[in-house]
């Protein structure tokens, strides 16, 4: 039988060619192209999560294709179909495709075929969707007006190595994050643009892996200058404010330093230009033009446009996109406004810096894949205090961290669904006021709302039906996680999905730690404490981002004692010590104190510092400062605290200022382990101390002053006003120590100033007891019974002693209010205090004076007596010189009388 003979090599290249268009042959090439509109429609997404980019391009009824594709690594991430782009579509949505996405994509390109049962006219929105988390990672809505105003203006982007785009077709995102090119200034750092040289502008985007309060800069050097490239640079500074808006500036460069202004009132420093010539004049104009800007993943981005060309020839440069030219950029912490330089100023880079040479209108791609930031989490972080409960709200979402989402999220302590850290074994207090639609849950179910409704299964740890209420109204409830709780687990509403986020469940931490906290003024720092017997052991944590913590000791920044902790270039966390003399850097000046344990971390942007002290420094307290920092467990620490975006341990500037403070003190009672707020004088205190002094230092220093001196006036009038004043001053402190009693809720014996009053009021109460009880007056020419001695002798010291004591109540008082208060108006105070008993002293002196003179005359009978006026209690029975007058007035036992003169 003969040998067959092999096929020829066209017979096998044919079959090849065939195989090969079986299997790489249009998906959509038995699909008819004519039953759908969309046909040819062109679209970028828009990116919601996970960097998603990419073009999509609809092929036929059964394909579409995406081009230039970035994406984050999802879980279980599918094509998705939706009536539209709103939570309620979205989750109701379904998978559209086969293909699965579940890995990272760089610049990939996709063809994907829909499914046999579904077809274009069930689809309006188009989406990346992750299952587990119900997460729209970006969408595109396929029935949008082509002409929206709200759209910008299009700019043509390759697709499939083409730009032969159908413009009626073509539309650009409101939310545009593609551009014609991308170039990778760092690792963490890209620059995209798009040339519109026809329009006179380039858009550019700045996208970065930094930090929420980093800024990003970008912009042309001198064309003249050969070193120090940053000098004349025209750059846009971009960044977010503290309330997460998006913001992009056109700054000049004219030195290597923040940017001032000197006494002369000239500007120096990286300044906007606006700053230079005052606010826009004519002629000049800030012509970097915010487009769009967002914060995703850790990733910051910001897009705007300029003009290649612009009016301003003094700080703006020509771009020439013909040519080469040199660009700088920056990346570094940047420094909120404030009263005196009202612009987002950035600070010291750090180091990260550089520059290139680049032509805008060659085409560059060096973009491979999307950034993929360290920290993803933005969302703010509650960490849970066993004392300080947990307020449950709701309101708008504005940066909801698993989009989509309904119209109104969680609030927890006023902060819009952040991250909630509670400790195993700690308990947590939550104060539940999102109303009777809202019922709270910790559920193992990421979406919440009920995981049976959607044939799910969930394990609840704490919440449920009851735990809903109002602010007028609301419901208390504990929660104490266990070695059994998960280490995350997920606080949502029982009746909406997704109105909640992660509550992260840790081992031991701070409030195990330590024995005592309280949050500071404005709910945004943590003071903890432990008392030793000589020494105390400190904590603060801050409840906001940010580049530094300080907390100081005194009533304000100025004249204080301050622990500043922070993060260097190296990531250690450092704390150093200052004392605080002026308003500015030149009055901080660093000390040496005794500081133990000392630690420093930053999480998430959240600054956390702990070290120990001794409560009374061992050192020469004229020499340094910071030996007068004694720390009395007794009395109140007032504390005080800021943040700032940048600190360091060497030359201090204006960089180094704060951006938050707190606005007033906070007394802390270490011993009692609470703390109450530094506040405004009561009325009701300020009425009682004008009755204790009307009282202490007027009416009863009166009473005594008429008994003392007023005896040789005719009658008994010294004796009327002298019972009148002792009775009025009596009833005026029983007032003022109930107005007392009544504002502060009841007393207790903890300071000098209750001690002081309380001992002077009981005196004072004896007094009229004393009175009811006196012995009978002798008649005139008897001798003074031992008891009425006596009785004089208790009625005269205990008089003069509830005056030592009201007036140490006085003073101590004044010591009591400059101690809770402060402020210049109790020094004032306190002055007059002081002047008013000299006044008193110098009064008592001359009556004093005054009297034995009076006395002196009438032991010699310089002095003209009436008949009838020697009344017992003309007769001092303690004067020592009682028993001469009545030797010298009565020689004889006889009684002798001395007429008045006739003639007078």
């Amino acid at each position: 039988m003969p040998t067959p003979k092999p096929p020829s090599l066209l017979w096998l290249g044919f079959v090849l060619c065939l195989l090969i268009r079986c299997c790489y042959s249009d998906p959509g090439s038995n699909c008819p192209k004519t039953n759908t509109s969309l046909i040819n429609f062109i679209s970028e997404f828009n990116m919601v999560q996970h960097q998603l980019r990419g073009v999509l391009t609809i092929l036929d009824d059964c394909s579409f294709s995406v081009t230039q594709f970035d994406m984050l690594q999802g879980s279980d991430v599918h094509w998705w179909g939706a009536l539209g782009p709103d939570f309620q579509n979205l989750t109701a949505g379904f998978i559209v495709s086969d293909q699965k996405l579940n890995q990272t994509y760089k610049n990939a390109s996709l063809v994907v075929n829909l499914m046999k049962n579904v077809t274009w006219d069930m689809i309006k929105a188009l989406a990346v969707w992750d299952i587990p988390t119900a997460s729209d990672f970006g969408d595109i809505l396929l029935e949008e007006s082509l002409n929206s105003s709200e759209t910008i203006a299009p700019s043509p982007m390759p697709v499939n190595g083409t730009e032969n785009l159908n413009n009626s077709s073509f539309r650009l995102e409101r939310e545009p994050t593609m551009f014609k090119n991308c170039k990778e200034l760092s690792k963490v750092y890209r620059i995209r643009w798009t040339l519109r040289e026809d329009e006179d502008l380039i858009d550019v985007g700045l996208e970065g892996a930094i930090g929420i309060q980093n800024y990003m800069a970008f912009g042309w050097a001198d064309p003249n200058a050969s070193e120090k490239l940053m000098l004349g640079g025209d750059v846009a500074v971009t960044g977010f404010t503290e309330e997460g808006i998006p913001f992009a500036d056109d700054y000049f460069i004219t030195k290597y330093a923040d940017c001032m202004i000197n006494k002369d009132g000239i500007v120096q420093g990286v300044c906007p230009d606006t700053m230079y010539e005052g606010s826009d004049p004519v002629g000049l104009e800030n012509n970097t033009k915010m487009i769009y800007g967002h914060r995703k993943d850790g990733v910051s981005f910001i897009r705007y446009q300029r003009p290649l060309k612009s009016v301003d020839k003094k700080y703006d440069r020509k771009i020439d996109p013909n040519v080469n030219m040199t660009v700088i950029w920056a990346l570094g912490s940047i420094k909120p406004p404030d009263a005196l330089r009202p612009y987002y100023l950035p600070q010291n880079h750090g180091g990260t810096y550089g520059h290139l040479v680049l032509n805008v209108s060659e085409h560059v791609d060096d973009c491979l894949g999307p950034l993929d930031a360290e920290d993803k989490e933005d969302q703010e972080l509650i960490i849970a205090d066993k004392k300080e409960p947990l307020v449950v709200t709701t309101g708008p979402t504005f940066h909801y961290p698993n989009p989509p989402n309904p119209s109104k999220v969680l609030y927890i302590n006023k902060k819009e669904a952040p991250v909630l850290r509670v400790e195993r074994g700690v308990t947590v207090k939550f104060s539940i006021q999102a109303g009777h639609d809202v019922a709270f849950y910790v559920t193992s179910d990421p979406l919440g709302g009920n995981a049976t409704l959607r044939n799910m299964s969930e394990t609840i740890y704490f919440g449920g039906p009851k735990a809903e209420g109002v602010q007028a109204s609301p419901t208390e409830l504990d929660w104490a996680p266990d070695r059994n709780t998960p280490d995350q687990v997920y606080y949502q509403s029982l009746y909406t999905q997704k109105m909640g986020w992660k509550v992260q469940v840790v081992d031991g931490g701070l409030p195990d730690m330590y024995n005592n906290s309280v949050v500071l003024d404005d709910q945004q720092v943590t003071f903890f404490w432990t008392l030793s017997k000589n020494s105390i052991s400190i904590a603060a944590r801050g409840d906001k981002k940010s580049g530094y913590l300080a907390i100081g000791f005194g009533s304000e920044m100025v004249n204080s004692y301050a622990y500043v902790g922070w993060i260097d270039d190296d990531g250690k966390g450092r704390v150093n010590t200052y004392w605080i003399d002026g308003r500015d850097a030149t009055g901080i000046h660093p000390t040496n104190e005794n500081l133990t344990y000392v630690r420093c971390k930053s999480e998430n942007g959240i600054i956390t510092l702990e070290f120990t002290r001794p409560l009374n420094p061992s050192c020469n307290r004229e020499k340094r400062p910071e030996c007068n920092n004694i720390i009395d467990p007794t009395t109140p620490l007032k504390v005080i605290w800021a943040m700032g975006a940048q600190w360091s341990a060497d030359r201090l500037s204006v960089r180094n200022m704060h951006s938050v403070t707190s606005n007033r003190p906070l007394r802390v009672l270490l011993m009692h382990g609470s703390a109450e707020a530094e506040e405004d004088l009561r009325p009701v205190l300020a009425v009682h101390g004008f009755m204790m002094f009307l009282a202490w230092g007027i009416l009863f220093p009166g009473g005594i002053l008429a008994a003392r001196y007023l005896k040789h006036v005719t009658g008994d009038g010294w004796f009327q006003i002298h019972v009148y004043l002792q009775y009025s001053g009596l009833a005026i402190i029983f007032l003022g120590f109930l107005f007392a009693v009544a504002e502060l809720r009841g007393f207790v014996f903890d300071s000098l100033h209750v001690k002081c009053g309380m001992l002077a009021i009981l005196l004072a109460i004896v007094q009229p007891v004393n009175a009811y009880l006196r012995p009978k007056r002798p008649a005139a020419g008897e001798e003074a019974s031992p008891k009425r001695i006596l009785w004089e002798y208790i009625h005269v010291i205990v008089g003069r002693c509830a005056i030592v004591a009201g007036i140490a109540a006085l003073i101590s008082g004044m010591k009591h209010l400059g101690e809770r208060y402060g402020g210049i108006n109790v020094y004032g105070l306190s002055w007059a205090l002081v002047i008013w008993f000299l006044i008193g002293a110098l009064t008592v002196l001359y009556l004093e004076y005054s009297e034995k003179k009076r006395r002196r005359d009438r032991i010699f009978g310089r002095s003209n007596w009436v008949l009838g006026n020697g009344e017992e209690e003309d007769i001092d029975l303690l004067s020592p010189s009682r028993a001469i007058e009545e030797k010298e007035s009565h020689p004889s036992d006889r009684m002798e009388v001395q007429l008045e003169p006739l003639s007078r």
